[in-house]
């Protein structure tokens, strides 16, 4: 495995800082937020300076019942390839449910969701990661997600799933200390029974990232500092295996480099606490395997049963249109859960449009968010988030919305400029803008 060593994830607001850090051995950018033939400069720089670059897939959706869609493994392929990366990275999670395989509408989660622990999902998987495999140009890593909810009658622990998962399919783990700890709050899972299940000879490196408790629930904000439990599992990992690289995750209340660089530090102490104690439990008993799984290396993967993907479908298909369309919470979920995940799931919709329509929040102002929530109810995302903003702006304006006719003939301005086939207005954007000043 590639030692990778420290890194951070790079986002354009700390690109200045991340340049300037003494020892960041490599980073790992967002697949979907570079372009192969524009890449950002600051990337540029610190390839040529021998920093390493992972494109990190937000978007493929391999916990699905779908096939992987061609389009979005030929692009993270791409960046693979612009980026020389060693390998790319992507999540065991489903981002999207229903179309043809289910006979009912589209919807898009625009979040992380994860899959039941169950065998038809785990054929489902396998089958989705080989067909991924052979369509990337360099090894693949999958991340465990953080959970607001579980799954009624799963059959398998994490550690199992990801064990089994590795065996069948020789795909890499990403592992996720502080998902490991959100599970850990909102599901009860133990971390280390988690980390002794799993095969640790797969792990390609390890992400790091801070969060918030409210009412008993762990949000996974990766915009808070990181917690001492995190730091914790993460030096319990480094006890049981050597990490071929850790990696700081920040998106969102970025602070100032200095604090960046001590959040680094701290990282850096928790592995080398867990390789001094490494001795003391060199002999941890992993746990037992699951009767009947297979052990020692990589397994014939067979194709899913007739019908296998069809029902992980049914069942993916009911959560998220409870989740994003106001339908009933299927059976045997934890309604409240249910509820605090559909709201994260709103507000997250919320936060990414008001980023990637900057315009929207100034024409409404305050009322943009419970207007935004308020259409979210009603509305489930059918595309990106530039199309989710689009939708929006035209639901607003067939409500005969906002009330101030100045904000409307603005709001209609800005739809029409983006929805064309051709900008209307030039310099409409720059002068929306100015508002804020």
């Amino acid at each position: 495995m590639r030692r990778l060593g420290t890194g951070i994830g790079w986002r354009p607001e700390i690109a200045e800082a991340v340049e300037g850090m003494p020892g960041i051995d490599w980073v790992e950018v967002v697949a979907e937020n570079v372009c192969p033939g524009h890449l950002p400069e600051s990337l540029l720089r610190l390839r040529e300076r021998g920093v390493t670059v992972v494109p990190h897939g937000v978007s493929l959706g391999l916990g699905g019942a779908d096939r992987p869609d061609e389009g979005r493994l030929t692009a993270l392929a791409e960046r693979a390839e612009a980026l020389g990366s060693p390998l790319v990275t992507e999540h065991i999670a489903f981002v999207r449910a229903g179309g043809a395989l289910t006979a009912s509408p589209r919807l898009e989660a625009g979040h992380l969701l994860p899959v039941p622990r169950t065998r038809d999902a785990l054929d489902v998987l396998c089958e989705n990661v080989r067909i991924a495999q052979d369509a990337l140009p360099v090894p693949l890593a999958l991340e465990n997600i953080a959970a607001l909810f579980s799954w009624p009658g799963e059959e398998l622990t994490e550690g199992q799933f990801l064990s089994e998962l590795v065996e069948r399919t020789g795909v890499r783990l990403l592992i996720d200390v502080a998902n490991l700890h959100t599970n850990h709050v909102n599901r009860g899972e133990d971390p280390a029974e988690a980390l002794a299940a799993l095969p640790l000879e797969a792990i390609a490196y390890v992400h790091v990232a801070g969060g918030f408790e409210r009412d008993g629930v762990w949000h996974d904000s990766h915009a808070h500092p990181v917690p001492r439990p995190v730091l914790g599992i993460l030096t319990d990992l480094a006890a049981r295996v050597a990490p071929p690289g850790v990696l700081l995750e920040r998106d969102e209340n970025f602070p100032g480099p200095a604090e960046l660089e001590r959040e680094l530090d701290a990282i850096r102490a928790a592995v080398a606490a867990g390789r001094a104690a490494e001795r003391a439990v060199a002999g941890t008993a992993r746990l037992p395997a699951l009767p009947g799984a297979r052990t020692g290396g990589v397994g014939v993967l067979t194709r899913p049963v007739a019908g296998v993907r069809e029902r992980v479908g049914v069942a993916q298909t009911a959560v998220l249109s409870s989740l994003v369309a106001g339908t009933p919470v299927p059976e045997g979920f934890d309604r409240v859960r249910m509820g605090v995940q559909a709201r994260a799931l709103a507000a997250k919709r919320a936060g990414v449009v008001a980023k990637v329509a900057p315009e929207l929040p100034v024409i409404l102002g305050a009322g943009y968010r419970e207007a935004f929530l308020e259409y979210a109810r009603q509305r489930p995302m059918r595309g990106g988030y530039r199309l989710d903003a689009l939708d929006f702006a035209g639901h607003l304006l067939k409500l005969g919305r906002p009330e101030d006719a100045g904000a409307r003939r603005e709001l209609r301005d800005w739809w029409l400029h983006r929805s064309g086939p051709a900008p209307r207005k030039r310099g409409l954007v720059e002068r929306v803008l100015r508002r804020r000043v």
